[in-house]
Formats: C-alpha cells, structure tokens, sequence
C-alpha cells in the first residue's frame, strides 16, 4: 500500500527553518488554533494535496546543489506528527539519499500511547534535528492562546531530552499574552532541564497572516496587538539566557 501525505505547499529556498537552505514541506492539518497563526489555511485535517513520499523527495532532490553542507529537508505545518506514516517513509528516504531531515513542530500530538509512540520512535531514528515550538509555559495561558493544553508538548520536550534527540526550541514572544516576564522565567527554568538543546530562539509576533484570517473569514483574535518592541525583545532574549546556546558544545558541556 503506498503511503501519502496531505501537504499544503512546498518551498525551495528557506533560510529560517532549520541549518543551511532548507526545502520546506508544508503539511496540511493542525488541532492547535494558535491566536497568532499566520498560516490559518493549513488548519483543515483531510484536505490539501494528495503526495507521496517518493514525489515529494524527487522534488526536494531537484535543489540540492543549492543546500551545501549543512542544508536539507524541513517538514513543517500544520502539524508534521498527525501524518507519521508520511513523515517515516519521506525521512527514510531522504536519509537513504544522504539528506538531513528537521521536523519542525509544536509536539501537540505526543503521546507515549501506542501505536503513536513507537512510530514517533522510528521516526526518530531518521530525523537529525527537531525546531521544537513551546508556545506558553503556563498550561491556563497555553489554553488561552492555542486552544490546547500544553502537557503532551512538555512531555514530548523532556521524552526528547531523555533521548538525546538535537531541538532549537523556539518561541513566539506575543505581547499580552505570553511577552510577561513571570513566563519567560519559567520557560528558562524549564529549558534548563533539557540536556538536548542546540539553540533557543525568540520569534517576535508580527501580523504579515492577518489577511490570511480575513480571506478565510475568520475573527483576527489579536487585533489591536502590536508586535513586540525592540527592548522587549531583548529582554526575553536575556531572560531566556539565548546567548548561552552554542550548538552541541554546550550540550556537551552540560553533560560533563
């Protein structure tokens, strides 16, 4: 039987999803409802096109002269984890032809039930890197602004640590919503537990989807919310302790 994914779009050239020029696929589907979304369109389960792995990777192979030594194949979303038998055979694939492979998500499916966890486990054998989105880490606020708890995704963020799996932990800085320095002190407390990350980065909310909401009909649910200031910025950036991430050497570092 041949396995296939629902994907949204492709992207040749990204520069900001994972090491080198990344060839993005975007997959179609998310449970998360993130106020800030700007990629509300690939919500909908069930629907974009229809692709197999094969095609996929035939496709993605057509710019690999432009990747370099770092470069590769980035899955994003949606939410890459609803469509696991998609993602194993495009990673075996890809790893079979030399590529580096990145996931990046929010880890909302994440269960150690079965048969989710032992396919998350063989996928992980194919995947080199996770850009691992902690949106809020307080689990009210979490609900607030996704409209989903966010137990499974730091269960899935320690489960990672525990495996020594590499993760960019990322997060968006929303003001009046997660931009308070309480959180942000939590979330350093919390990242300082994982033993597995390569690099924290702050993403400032910006509102370039906003018309995206419109076009769908949809209520904007952060009118009126500007993005963070310059200071502000910084600071998350000081609180999160950024500037001490330096790759696996200090991750190696924390190990001794």
């Amino acid at each position: 039987m041949t396995v296939t994914g629902r994907i949204h779009s492709t992207e040749s050239f990204g520069s900001v999803d994972g090491p080198g020029i990344r060839f993005i696929v975007f997959t179609q589907g998310c449970r998360m409802r993130c106020e800030f979304c700007h990629n509300p369109d690939t919500w909908k389960i069930g629907t974009g096109t229809e692709r197999t792995a094969d095609d996929v990777l035939a496709e993605a192979l057509k710019y690999q002269e432009f990747w370099g030594e770092k470069g590769g194949i980035t899955v994003s979303g949606g939410e890459p984890l609803l469509q696991m038998d998609f993602l194993i055979d495009l990673f075996q694939k890809a790893k079979a032809a030399g590529v580096h492979t990145t996931i990046d998500t929010c880890g909302q499916p994440f269960t150690k039930a079965e048969p989710f966890f032992s396919k998350f486990n063989t996928l992980m054998e194919y995947t080199d890197l996770l850009l691992f989105d902690i949106k809020h880490i307080d689990n009210d606020a979490h609900k607030k602004l996704t409209k989903q708890a966010n137990t499974p995704i730091l269960e899935m963020a320690t489960y990672l640590s525990e495996i020594q799996k590499p993760v960019w932990i990322r997060h968006v800085l929303v003001p009046h919503r997660s931009d308070y320095d309480e959180y942000l002190i939590r979330l350093d407390a919390f990242i300082q537990t994982l033993q597995n990350v390569d690099k924290v980065e702050i993403l400032p909310y910006h509102t370039m989807g906003k018309y995206k909401w419109q076009e769908m009909g949809l209520k904007y649910p952060l009118e009126g919310i500007e993005p963070p200031a310059e200071d502000r910025v910084k600071n998350a950036k000081e609180l999160l302790h950024v500037a001490d991430y330096t790759g696996y050497k200090n991750r190696k570092l924390q190990l001794v």
